[in-house]
C-alpha cells in the first residue's frame, strides 16, 4: 500500500492526502478513523481550520463529545479564521457543550456567536432556553438536591397506583 500512496500522491502535501482520506472515511461512516486523519490534516497550516472543525464533527458522530469540544476549541484558535467560520464553529461548540449538559459554557459560546451574528440560526432561542433552564436549576439546587428526586418518586408512585 505504501507504493500506491507514493505513486498516487504526485507531490500533493501530506495534509491534503490526510484530508482526502478523512473525508472518504467520514462519508462511509468511519468517524473515529476520519477524526484521526482530520487531525493529521490539521497539522498543515493551510488545512488547520477545516481539519480541526471536521475532526470535531467526526468525533461528535462517533459519540466522543468531550474530544469534539477540544477539537472545536482548537479550530477557534487557528489564526486568520473568518468571522463566518468562527460563527459556524461557535455554534457547533455550543451545541456540543449543550448536549454534555455544560450549560454555562454553552451559553458563553452562544453569546460570543450572537455578538458576531445576532440572527444566526436558533441562537437567540437557545440562549433564552438555556438561561431559563439555568435559573430554574440554580433555584432548585438552592432548595436542596434531594427534593426533586423525592417529588419525582412520589409522582411516579401516584401514577402507578392510579394506573391499575
Amino acid at each position: 500500500m505504501r507504493t500506491l500512496e507514493a505513486t498516487g500522491s504526485t507531490g500533493t502535501p501530506d495534509g491534503y492526502d490526510a484530508y482526502e482520506r478523512a473525508t472518504a472515511l467520514k462519508n462511509v461512516g468511519l468517524f473515529r478513523q476520519a477524526a484521526e486523519h482530520f487531525e493529521k490534516a490539521a497539522q498543515d497550516p493551510a488545512l488547520a481550520l477545516k481539519g480541526f472543525a471536521q475532526m470535531g464533527l467526526s468525533l461528535r458522530k462517533s459519540g466522543k463529545q468531550e474530544e469534539a469540544v477540544k477539537a472545536f476549541r482548537r479550530a477557534l484558535q487557528v489564526p486568520q479564521t473568518s468571522s463566518k467560520e468562527q460563527v459556524q464553529i461557535l455554534y457547533l461548540l455550543g451545541r456540543t457543550l449543550e448536549s454534555l449538559g455544560r450549560t454555562p459554557e454553552a451559553l458563553e459560546a452562544y453569546r460570543w456567536l450572537r455578538r458576531e451574528a445576532p440572527h444566526y440560526r436558533d441562537v437567540a432561542m437557545r440562549i433564552e432556553l438555556l438561561s431559563t433552564r439555568r435559573i430554574h436549576t440554580d433555584h432548585h439546587q438552592g432548595q436542596g438536591d434531594s427534593l426533586w428526586p423525592q417529588q419525582a418518586l412520589q409522582m411516579w408512585q401516584g401514577l402507578l397506583r392510579h394506573g391499575k
